[in-house]
């Protein structure tokens, strides 16, 4: 079966973007002009009806949300291990991380990036608003990522293993680079995004979106 994604660079298909190279399987990129509108075209909405990207063609099954692809990767290719097993509690504790950080912090960030989504057209000072508490709202989930790292010791998000919840903790922390307290400015965060910068399919991924520096 072929395996597509559709993504744009940087955006939320960086994630899965990666898991697919750290799994090493065939897959095919297809390009969603996102400047251009490509993502709310008729042919875009069949795949996604909310118009976001990405999108996962694996053989029949069409499949929308990062979380969601991330771990459908994961359960589909056991063998690559980028996820705990099921019915451990090391597992809840990937369920609970991946969940959080597209549940919690990634919705933030979503603000931050697109404010005038919540306010009326025209308003720039709620634009304004919106973006800066988005902002400060981030500061202690970002600690709770610092705090994460420094509790268990591990290299990883979840410990010892690497796993599909690191590249989407990869990815938000990303998105943190251009704020005034960004993730890499927390020394067990900054040590952690190093160690995840080195791995060869993130920077496979990196140069395939031909992504500018900084990169966190």
């Amino acid at each position: 079966m072929t395996i597509t994604l559709h993504y744009y660079p940087s955006n939320a298909s960086f994630a899965p973007h990666i898991a697919l190279e750290e799994l090493g399987v065939p897959f095919e990129l297809a390009t969603v002009e996102r400047d251009r509108g490509a993502h709310k075209s008729p042919e875009y909405l069949k795949l996604n009806p909310n118009g976001l990207i990405p999108v996962l063609v694996d053989g029949d099954l069409v499949l929308y949300e990062t979380a969601a692809i991330l771990m459908h990767l994961a359960d589909t290719h056991a063998d690559a291990r980028l996820a705990p097993p099921v019915g451990t509690p090391e597992r809840a504790e990937f369920y609970k991380w991946l969940v959080w950080l597209t549940n919690t912090l990634q919705p933030l960030l979503i603000a931050y990036y697109y404010p005038d989504r919540w306010v009326d057209a025209g308003n720039t000072a709620g634009v304004a608003e919106v973006k800066k508490n988005a902002e400060l709202r981030c500061a202690p989930l970002l600690d709770q990522i610092e705090a994460q790292l420094a509790r268990h010791g591990g290299p990883w998000l979840l410990g010892a293993d690497y796993s599909v919840a690191d590249a989407m903790a990869l990815m938000l922390c990303r998105w943190t680079r251009n704020f005034a307290r960004p993730a890499r400015s927390l020394p067990q965060t900054r040590a952690y995004l190093e160690r995840m910068l080195a791995r060869p399919a993130v920077q496979r991924v990196i140069a395939r979106e031909a992504l500018p520096q900084p990169w966190v």
